[in-house]
């Protein structure tokens, strides 16, 4: 095949995943289309990639089952489609047929939404100097197969499951003779990180990233937790993107069948980690399913999130207003201002603005805390970029009907200067006295990642402009006359991935004029520790989050899912042993109080979050 051959719309698409690559974005590909095969009754007596002309919808469903679980790269039905596997099946006629197709049904299932990746694996026979192919014949017959891939409308090559250097470098030089196809290169790994053929891992990523591989790492494997460690070295040995593409733990023979145990929140929990350690593209090998993905796909957004989002941390004009400058002394801001200012515990209770109209539940739990001596409930503003009812408006009603001080999240996501000046001014008039000052979730987190962000400033921004509202001037330094009178509080993370730039945004976030700081939900009292050492220079209160845990899916959601979030594996093996629900929740409430008993001389308040508004279940703490 020639160049002149190869349609335009796959090279478009060669030129956008290398810029992705550049650009640093996280990219996840699709799992195992073999398992998927599997498990729906195609047998290993069978060529999976025979399906690909046999059964062409049940591929296209699983292409389309992965790209649901939000893949951003499907794999071609094709790993084992080179002349040398499909001979033992009597299908060494049908190579071109069947790459081609495989190709074609992945093509169609992505349209314009993902990326389609020929995959090829090993020629399943010993290449010289091991065994009697030579490398002209091996890069021959890949060529052969990555002809048909590239016919089909392939974007990219994934190089998946090789055992022996050599063999994987003539099938990057097949790919390399026809055109210029981005190239994803992986060797499959041992327990001890080494190439099956032994080859230590220093020495085969810098032997693919010299071929001319785009991107470099390994597959399969025992699970993920080995490719981890693996990382720090593969680092050291490369600078071109990174991927892990770990099988979903060891496989277990089951009733006949092959079950792989690595649960889909383990598997997200090893893309946390493996992001925060520079991996760049995240998959999963045999055992990998659209659960799998769907979790880990989660990892990857709230990642993606944030390090796409830049806040501006700016001060709102070029003469900021520093603490101390407000006209409203603290005590008569609020109730919760001065029982703060008083040295008092305090204590608040998050509860979620309603999805829709229905506002009695809140307010009948809202009541509940009143009537269990709470001193505020806490409203936090669209909590990872959900769209739920303004949380201003569902603060006015609580603190209308209910009579209980209120806590208002406000976040910066969704709103320009001009807007945000507008709403404190109105919270203000409303009679809302607290405030507290946040970011806000990135939509890319949420249900609707196409949403737009605003971000003109972010939490220190905000908490200059409620500082210059209770000094009585407005974004523009001009009279506003009477001045505003709310409280001002912060969000803080004790477990930061990157605890020193934390540690930097709250000190601006104090100098800005921040009264008084919630923490994140809190599970590692350690870490909580550390961070109280570093903020008393301030002498700001610092309040506690805590989050009871209902259900080892409810831990294992905060641990996987909630950005900010560190969940200690200690905390998990406690619910997994957990057979019950009820025993999972008593377990939960008793990690809660063992928690507040140890931390609650140090700090002056806590928050404590109702997972799904079970208001009886988080007064169990107090």
């Amino acid at each position: 095949m020639t160049k002149a051959a190869v349609s335009i719309t796959p090279l478009l698409c060669c030129r956008s995943f290398r810029s992705s690559l550049e650009k640093g974005e996280y990219i996840l590909l699709g799992g195992s289309t073999g398992t998927l095969l599997y498990e729906k009754g195609i047998f290993i007596n069978r060529s999976f990639e025979e399906v690909n002309l046999s059964q062409p919808d049940l591929v296209y469903q699983i292409h389309t089952d992965f790209i649901n679980s939000g893949a951003q790269i499907i794999s071609t039905n094709t790993w084992g489609a080179n002349s040398l596997k499909l001979k033992s099946f009597g299908l060494e006629n049908k190579i071109k047929e069947i790459n081609t197709s495989g190709a074609k049904i992945a093509r169609k299932a992505a349209g314009t939404n993902c990326w389609v990746a020929g995959t090829m694996g090993p020629l399943g026979v010993r290449i010289e100097p091991w065994g009697p192919t030579s490398l002209d014949e091996a890069k021959d017959i890949f060529k052969e197969q990555a002809s048909a891939l590239i016919k089909g409308g392939v974007d990219l090559f994934i190089l998946e499951g090789f055992p022996d250097l050599s063999e994987i470098h003539q099938a990057i030089l097949a790919i390399k003779e026809l055109d210029n196809f981005p190239i994803i290169a992986m060797m499959s790994i041992n327990e001890e990180g080494y190439s099956l053929y032994g080859t230590e891992p220093e020495w085969f990523i810098r032997k693919l990233d010299e071929w001319g591989a785009d991107v470099v790492g390994v597959d399969g494997g025992n699970g993920p937790a080995p490719m981890i460690e693996l990382l720090k070295k593969i680092k050291k040995s490369t600078t071109k993107p990174i991927i892990l593409y770990p099988n979903a733990g060891q496989p277990r023979m089951v009733d006949g069948r092959l079950i792989y145990m690595a649960s889909p929140e383990y598997m997200g929990e090893f893309a946390r980690q493996a992001l925060l350690k520079g991996a760049q593209l995240l998959g999963g090998s045999s055992g990998t399913s659209p659960a799998h993905t769907k979790i880990m796909s989660g990892a990857i957004r709230q990642a993606k999130a944030f390090d796409m989002t830049e806040h501006k941390v700016t001060d709102i004009s070029d003469h900021p207003i520093h603490v101390h400058t407000t006209n409203v002394p603290r005590t008569l801001q609020s109730n919760w201002s001065q029982k703060i200012a008083d040295g008092k515990f305090v204590v608040s209770m998050e509860l979620l603005p309603p999805k829709g109209l229905e506002i009695e539940k809140i307010l009948e739990r809202s009541k509940i805390c009143k009537d269990n001596n709470i001193d505020a409930i806490n409203i936090p503003d669209g909590p990872r970029a959900s769209a739920r009812m303004s949380s201003l408006a569902t603060a006015c009603i609580i603190e209308r009907e209910i009579g209980i001080e209120t806590v208002l999240h406000y976040a910066c996501r969704d709103r320009n200067l001009l807007g945000i000046q507008s709403d404190l001014l109105g919270a203000s008039g409303l009679g809302i006295k607290n405030i507290l000052c946040i970011t806000g979730d990135p939509p890319k987190m949420g249900p609707y990642p196409n949403a737009t962000a605003v971000f003109d400033i972010d939490a220190i921004g905000l908490v200059n402009m409620v500082t210059r509202l209770n000094s009585g001037l407005d974004l523009g330094g001009s009279s506003i006359g009477r001045p505003t009178c709310m409280s001002v509080g912060v969000g803080a993370n004790p477990v930061a991935s990157d605890i020193e730039k934390e540690k930097s945004r709250f000190r601006y976030k104090v100098e800005a004029g921040a009264e008084w700081a919630i923490t994140q939900p809190v599970f590692d009292s350690e870490s909580l520790f550390r961070f109280l050492e570093f903020s008393s220079q301030f002498s700001i209160p610092i309040i506690a989050g805590i989050w009871p845990l209902k259900s080892i899916r409810n831990a294992e959601f905060m641990a996987n899912e909630v950005p900010g979030v560190y969940v200690p594996n200690k905390v998990l093996e406690r619910m997994r042993k957990c057979k019950t629900a009820d025993d999972q929740m008593e377990e939960g409430i008793l990690i809660a109080r063992e928690l507040i008993e140890e931390i609650k001389s140090s700090v002056q308040g806590l928050q404590i979050s109702a997972p799904l508004g079970m208001v009886d279940f988080a007064l169990k703490l107090l």
